[in-house]
């Protein structure tokens, strides 16, 4: 057994578990002062030192004094695009004269352009560079991450997505989850219609895919000139058919009801949601579907934030994640892109919390961690700081520490 021994703070977030992520309080924080926790598989003692049972202490074999440190759940990124070529800053620079994110699409850029960057790359200059990708994630904190596929745009070049996102997780498994998400249906080929690109490529790329238990879940985008509600539900009842999670982009651009269709659908999450309905928000409340709201997007875009009050006040589990990719939102540090946006969504700071740990592991179909109680898994992020208060009020600057390394 392990012992974390005078932890200055800990963040446990059982009250934020026991109301399942919503209607949070500040007091839903659950902090613990001087604490120390025993674990193995999983977290056996949360408390005093002095409470720890004798018996407990006789099967402690490595111990570590963290009497410098605050100690949280692990930070989840429960949405990220990293496997991708190329950049799009010339794309940032039109934004920023003007053109907006479907006039750059028309004009051969968005998506399709990061497409053209991603096939260029052989296997091995792609793997190499989501190594770079996935480790500078990690040493914010960030311990589980979501990687969707959506740049191959093709049968084969989204196959081979998919089997370097599985390399990827096995290279960093166990210290770092990755989640292998399937999004070939993220845009519509030129050349065809959306109809035929999910009969002809989407559908029968899953089929396989799922013969070879590689991915984890199943997302697409919905938003008008890319999937309808007609695609997306074809799509989703087909994964939900296989036992695959599935997952939706929704009411970015205009409220398409998705956030309501995700929700009917039974979906881990649906994302984006800058445009959602009180109607679908009311839908979402009564369903176990994650809001993912994805700040960094909107503010990369130039676009008004989702209306987060409504989602919490309604009793929506609310994620935060960074939806790093190289078009709409070139930045992959969730926790900064949290600490930023949580003023603009008045969060209070359990929600805050909530949205990039519990919350977002959720939304990523993982109830056994999230906050640090008995029974979960231990798995932690590290910050050498004096409390929990001083992580997200210091914009920007990286306090994480690597267990392992004390």
């Amino acid at each position: 057994m392990f012992l974390l021994k005078n932890i200055r703070e800990v963040l446990t977030l059982e009250g934020s578990d026991k109301k399942d992520g919503r209607n949070l309080l500040p007091s839903d924080l659950s902090i613990l002062k001087d604490c120390s926790i025993v674990f193995d598989d999983q977290i056996r003692f949360v408390g005093k030192y002095s409470d720890i049972p004798d018996s407990m202490l006789k099967s402690i074999t490595n111990e570590k004094d963290l009497k410098n440190y605050v100690l949280t759940p692990e930070l989840v990124d429960s949405h990220t695009h990293l496997i991708f070529g190329g950049n799009r800053a010339k794309e940032y620079s039109m934004r920023l004269n003007g053109a907006d994110y479907q006039e750059i699409a028309k004009a051969g850029g968005g998506i399709l352009e990061s497409s053209r960057g991603t096939n260029a790359l052989s296997d091995e200059e792609l793997f190499e560079l989501c190594c770079e990708r996935v480790h500078r994630l990690n040493s914010y904190g960030v311990g589980t991450i979501e990687i969707k596929s959506g740049y191959g745009l093709g049968f084969n070049e989204e196959y081979r997505l998919s089997n370097i996102i599985n390399k990827l997780r096995n290279k960093f498994s166990p210290k770092i989850q990755i989640k292998n998400t399937y999004m070939a249906a993220h845009a519509v080929p030129k050349e065809s219609t959306s109809k035929k690109y999910i009969d002809e490529v989407c559908i029968p790329l899953l089929d396989k895919l799922s013969s070879e238990k590689i991915i984890d879940a199943v997302d697409i985008f919905h938003e008008e000139g890319y999937f309808d509600s007609e695609d997306v539900t074809k799509l989703l009842e087909h994964a939900t058919s296989l036992n695959l999670p599935v997952k939706t982009h929704a009411d970015e651009f205009k409220d398409n009801k998705g956030a309501l269709l995700a929700s009917n659908l039974k979906s881990l999450s649906t994302d984006h949601l800058l445009n959602t309905s009180i109607e679908s928000i009311k839908a979402l409340s009564s369903s176990s579907t994650v809001a993912t709201l994805l700040p960094g997007t909107g503010y990369f875009l130039g676009k008004e934030q989702a209306n987060a009050r409504d989602f919490l006040d309604a009793g929506v589990k609310v994620a935060i994640a960074s939806d790093y990719n190289p078009g709409s939102c070139h930045c992959d540090n969730v926790l900064l892109l949290a600490s930023i946006a949580a003023p603009n969504y008045r969060m209070n700071m359990a929600e805050l919390w909530t949205a990039i740990t519990l919350n977002a592991s959720h939304a990523l179909g993982l109830k056994d961690q999230g906050s640090i109680s008995i029974g979960k898994k231990p798995r932690f992020s590290l910050f050498k700081l004096n409390s929990i208060d001083e992580i997200t009020y210091n914009w920007g600057r990286n306090f994480s520490v690597n267990l392992d390394s004390i």
